[in-house]
């Protein structure tokens, strides 16, 4: 049988997995994990999150795998959805749930991939708290070094391996008293006191982050009229949370908008593609004028609003969050949160806002693509606006904020471009912007997953020279004077294999988002995972059937 390894067996090696099944050539699947409790992913384990979390995808948003997240909840007892804190009248395809749920769920559908994996000729072994030392690429086949929590280190060879570890945290977030550098694991930022605190992001890594510090010192509740509010402890009286960022905004409440999306007029795929192969060279620019297309097609009024027709790659940021920036960030999340539930209930889509969200993915087709000094002014500004309309957040998560501040709990601050943070000793950081000095007696970075170059693998062999190459500047736009200039990331092809020196197997695939982001930059949640997991997955399954056809002509 063909030896397929999948390290991690959270989303993304959950639908590689589901990719596998289907295949007529029996497979040896093993799946290591480092956890003992396969299947949940780090984004939503237990061990990681504290339950109030709130992910920002709903059930109509996540590809069905052996069931919807729906049907699955549906499908619990009331007494397990008790225990979830779910009630059954309401479950919907378009409501938010805990984070720790979602890890609940997936964790069932691994399991039942597992069993009809098994069921269908494969062979499947799940090695849970199994933590791999190290990848060697050989000749013909790809040697895995690892270690059993408690026991000795081993050793095994595959055919192909699929490298799904997801997101890179440190084992100890705390670097410093009262300095975090995540906000997971829960646990460790819940055991900050009322004190000043400042949280860097105003995401939902950095809503995360404010809840479970206000969930420590009290408790969300909703009076009758459906209002939520917080009620801090007697004792929390000195709590208070500032959340920053440059802008100083706050995300928006998600927006109701058809699923599956509808097509795009002007900014297609066959467009985008076209531009690829025929203006290489004003490929960003190109795709701008789609851009501004599509989005004056979708929405007129607000297309004049914000002066489109005079809009640049440089300054559409700009035009896009002037208005919210002029505006007070809770006042504005109030009237955003208000609008985005009458739309709900009205089932009434905004058309930019719809316009920008269908964009991301064909546009984001062309960013590999596109040079070193475009790719520089898409991250610069005109990422910017995707990011923001796609990283919408549960009305909920709104609501909490909005709570927390009406309590005298929470603000929000504008650092602006020029800001430093300083570690002096003391607990917690000195937040310094324009030579003014505010210090917060805990601290946590919240800003989320960073881009990794392959200098970061945590595997010694493939950080060796002659293994993985790391991601370069294309030679066109290289200043004779800074040839070596890096880029992040590391060299993959169209199947998410490293390129590797000739001699060395190339069926390693790398699906870790924090190695793919210098030039995928909207790879992110459970879609992504699908995305990556079942391209990963036909690879392995059209390499097997050449290899089967070879085998049968020997």
């Amino acid at each position: 049988m063909p030896r397929v390894a999948i390290i991690g067996s959270g989303p993304t090696g959950i639908y590689t997995l589901a990719g596998l099944i289907p295949s007529t050539t029996p497979l040896s699947i093993t799946i290591f994990e480092e956890t003992p409790d396969p299947g949940k992913g780090t984004p939503y384990h237990p061990a990681v999150n504290d339950r109030a979390m709130l992910a920002n995808i709903a059930s109509i948003e996540i590809p069905r795998i052996e069931q919807t997240l729906v049907e699955w909840l549906l499908s619990r007892s009331d007494s397990e959805l008790q225990e979830l804190d779910i009630e059954r009248s309401g479950i919907g395809e378009r409501e938010f749930y805990p984070r720790v749920v979602l890890g609940e769920f997936l964790a069932s559908q691994f399991w039942a991939l597992v069993n009809r994996g098994i069921s269908r000729g494969h062979s499947i072994d799940v090695k849970g708290s199994h933590r791999i030392l190290d990848i060697e690429l050989g000749k013909n086949d790809i040697s895995l070094k690892f270690k059993r929590h408690g026991g000795n280190d081993a050793e095994m060879a595959f055919d192909h391996v699929v490298m799904a570890t997801g997101h890179d945290w440190p084992e100890n977030t705390e670097i410093s008293p009262g300095y975090f550098v995540s906000p997971w694991p829960a646990a460790a930022i819940k055991r900050i006191g009322a004190v000043d605190v400042g949280v860097l992001g105003t995401s939902l890594s950095g809503i995360d982050a404010v809840v479970s510090v206000a969930t420590a010192h009290g408790m969300f509740l909703r009076d009758d009229d459906g209002a939520l509010r917080y009620e801090p402890d007697a004792s929390s009286w000195g709590l208070s949370i500032t959340m920053m960022s440059r802008k100083g905004l706050l995300p928006e409440a998600d927006f109701y908008c058809p699923i599956p999306y509808e097509p795009l007029k002007f900014c297609t795929e066959q467009a985008v593609r076209s531009l690829i192969e025929q203006k290489p060279e004003r490929l960003l620019d190109e795709i701008f004028e789609l851009f501004r297309r599509e989005l004056a097609a979708a929405d007129p009024d607000y297309a004049a609003s914000i002066g489109l027709a005079l809009a640049s790659v440089e300054d559409i940021a700009e035009r896009y969050f002037r208005a919210r920036q002029d505006a007070d960030p809770f006042v504005w999340a109030a009237r955003n949160l208000a609008e985005a539930k009458k739309n709900k209930a009205e089932r009434k889509t905004v058309g930019w806002r719809y316009a920008i969200l269908r964009m991301h993915e064909v546009i984001g087709l062309a960013i590999p693509r596109l040079a070193d000094r475009d790719l520089k002014r898409f991250h610069k500004d005109f990422k910017t606006v995707f990011v923001d309309d796609y990283a919408t957040v549960p009305h909920e998560s709104v609501e909490r904020l909005l709570a927390l501040h009406q309590a005298g709990k929470l603000s929000v601050r504008a650092l602006g471009d020029g800001y430093d943070i300083r570690r002096d000793g003391e607990p917690g950081a000195v937040v310094i912007v324009d030579g003014s000095e505010t210090r917060y007696d805990a601290f946590i970075d919240a800003t989320g997953q960073h881009a990794l170059s392959a200098s970061d693998l945590p595997f010694p062999s493939l950080r060796q020279p002659g293994a993985i190459r790391e991601a370069k500047t294309r030679k066109a736009d290289i200043d004779a004077k800074d040839e070596n200039r890096r880029t992040g990331g590391i060299e993959i092809d169209d199947n998410f294999r490293p390129r590797v020196e000739a001699g060395l197997s190339n069926n390693l695939y790398c699906v870790s988002v924090p190695f793919l982001l210098h030039k995928m930059p909207f790879v992110q949640g459970i879609t992504s995972a699908h995305e990556m997991g079942s391209k990963v997955a036909a690879a392995i399954i059209d390499a097997v059937g050449n290899w089967d056809l070879l085998v049968r002509s020997w």
